[in-house]
């Protein structure tokens, strides 16, 4: 099998795929933090997930698979199992976000349990498109190299929220969506590393479709998913903790 059929410049696209993804998301997690109404608030770590788990997370992973091959036999692709990990990593990246970043004031222990949910969003989105990859024979996994996989996502993308949680500089917020970028390209290329695959030549074609058929139409609809947020971060009102004065109590529900 090979990661660069395409050449190693694919990389380079998926990792910046995954950065501004996760840059625009964050921006819109920051913009929920200091939201005074709960609506707007949901309405914020919505549009964030989408970013993130969408963009940054799922599309990267389909932009690097680009790269994916087995030479001289077909690779496809099951597309419910495609859709799925798509809805699941947008869902997990919300709960994370839900954690960390759903009010203005939180202790130490919010930053570091909505850094393990949204890290491993990360990986329940790459093994779950995984299991949609079909090919003439059978695949499995080095134990080891899963495991680094899911620290690498766990501790970046905890490090990457740490950035746009704590510090109000926007270099460093755009620094955030470097980290937590590098923390899903380097998931996805650990984890893809871990593959252990054996080739059947007598097996029959696998069954689903070519990666290059969906990817087209899904960068449309990404394009389409990233405008809003875009606009949404580009009209909102300049935050302030000062501004957060009247912030719920530790003890008080944040979402309703």
């Amino acid at each position: 099998m090979e990661h660069f059929a395409l050449g190693h410049w694919l990389l380079v696209l998926a990792y910046l795929t995954s950065v501004v993804g996760c840059a625009l998301g964050l921006a819109c997690a920051v913009q929920a933090r200091y939201a005074a109404d709960p609506r707007h608030r949901v309405r914020w770590l919505v549009l964030a997930a989408i970013s993130i788990g969408g963009v940054g997370i799922w599309l990267m992973h389909f932009v690097a698979m680009l790269g994916f091959s087995t030479p001289g036999m077909p690779v496809r692709y099951d597309i419910f199992r495609t859709v799925l990990s798509a809805i699941l990593s947008v869902t997990a990246v919300f709960a994370g976000l839900v954690v960390v970043g759903g009010r203005a004031k939180f202790g130490w222990w919010r930053l570091a349990l909505g850094g393990v949910i949204t890290g491993l969003a990360v990986n329940v989105m790459h093994y779950t498109g995984m299991s949609a990859l079909r090919v003439k024979g059978d695949f499995g996994y080095n134990g080891g190299l899963v495991a680094l996989s899911v620290v690498i996502a766990v501790v970046a993308a905890t490090a990457a929220l740490w950035f746009a949680v704590f510090l109000d500089s926007l270099p460093l917020r755009l620094l955030a969506g470097f980290v937590m970028g590098a923390a899903v390209t380097g998931m996805h290329y650990t984890g893809m590393a871990a593959v252990r695959m054996t080739m059947d030549m007598n097996a029959p074609d696998p069954a689903g479709a070519e990666v290059f058929s969906f990817l087209f139409p899904v960068f449309v609809l990404a394009a389409i998913a990233m405008a809003v947020p875009l606009c949404a971060v580009l009209m909102a009102p300049a935050v302030s903790p000062k501004a957060t004065e009247t912030e719920p109590a530790e003890g008080d529900v944040v979402v309703v």
